[in-house]
């Protein structure tokens, strides 16, 4: 990697639909896991570069990006960031050329719903144009796959293949040691028009590249985490609380309130009466009294009380309590209380 700073393009203007009610009111970047935003993490996962401190964010926001940049601001003062609006999503390649002002040199591109571990200290003596990180999956259909020909190198990338007979699935995380010969494949990708259900996807640009001789090679992943639906939210919720996110070493013992590891609980936290665990994330300012709560996340400054949640996702400013109530109700009717 040559020594010039590297720029960390981030697209994140998609409306995040597939965690709704969450998103309606932040970009699912935002949405805590584990104690943090997930945001956070995909910036924790870029501490191994062999410069961390010398990039440039390039963020590219759409709906509420408003609360992305006051999250970096106030949360990476020291990162220099830039701020593209992606207005009417058209897809990946659509959103890096908006941001196409702010790069040169070398580049990551990162998607932002999803999280790896991965040593990017190897980028210090990086010789390939490019680099794909990728994992083998069972079933690759829903993503993008890497075909690497008999040399080793990438000779194409498949976007939602639909067959199975190759599972090297692409994580969304690329290194590019030309920011300009991308574009310049992005131009070529839309004057061919070359789209897939109405969006131009990053995977056919860097096949022109590859068509022009690009060199670009795998590396492979053994964490890869979804934090685009909420089931797939609290299974990285349970990864990272296992792996290094549990902080029930740190919580003062109770006789009336039962820990139950691996948590994170907030330091701001009050809780009494309760029994909380395994697998439960308490965000800042949460009150919790006589509740059970297991597999769940609880975001800032919401309350339960006299619940039992389990598998559950609560956002911000939630109110949740059980009270006697009247219930009439019609055929075929199902309620949970």
């Amino acid at each position: 990697m040559a020594n010039s700073t590297l720029k960390v393009v981030i697209p994140m203007a998609g409306l995040g639909t597939r965690l709704r009610p969450q998103t309606w009111s932040k970009p699912k970047q935002l949405v805590s896991v584990a104690g943090k935003a997930v945001l956070d993490h995909v910036l924790d996962s870029l501490s191994s570069l062999p410069n961390p401190n010398d990039i440039e964010l390039v963020n590219i926001v759409g709906y509420l990006g408003e609360q992305i940049e006051n999250h970096i601001r106030g949360c990476y003062p020291h990162l220099k960031a830039h701020y593209v609006t992606q207005e009417n999503p058209r897809g990946q390649s659509h959103a890096i050329k908006l941001a196409e002002q702010h790069l040169d040199g070398a580049m990551l591109v990162v998607f932002a719903d999803t999280l790896i571990r991965t040593d990017l200290s190897i980028l210090a003596d990086e010789q390939a144009d490019a680099v794909a990180w990728v994992r083998p999956v069972p079933d690759p259909r829903r993503f993008g796959v890497a075909v690497e020909g008999e040399d080793g190198w990438v000779k194409q990338l498949i976007e939602k293949p639909k067959n199975v007979s190759n599972n090297l699935a692409v994580v969304g995380f690329y290194y590019f040691k030309d920011s300009r010969a991308l574009i310049d494949a992005i131009d070529e990708q839309m004057r061919r028009d070359i789209q897939l259900k109405g969006e131009f996807y990053l995977v056919d640009a860097i096949n022109i590249l590859l068509e022009g001789g690009l060199k670009m090679r795998t590396q492979r992943v053994e964490v890869w985490l979804d934090a685009g639906t909420p089931e797939a939210l609290l299974e990285t919720n349970r990864y990272l609380l296992n792996n290094g996110r549990d902080n029930s070493a740190q919580i003062s013992e109770r006789s009336d309130v039962v820990i139950i590891p691996p948590v994170f609980i907030h330091p701001t936290v009050q809780v009494c009466e309760s029994i909380l665990g395994p697998n439960v994330s308490l965000g800042a300012g949460c009150r919790v009294s006589q509740s059970i709560i297991r597999e769940s996340i609880l975001e800032d400054d919401s309350l339960a009380s006299g619940v039992i949640l389990e598998n559950s996702l609560v956002g911000r400013r939630v109110h949740l309590t059980r009270r006697p109530g009247v219930v009439n109700a019609g055929d075929n009717t199902e309620i949970t209380l």
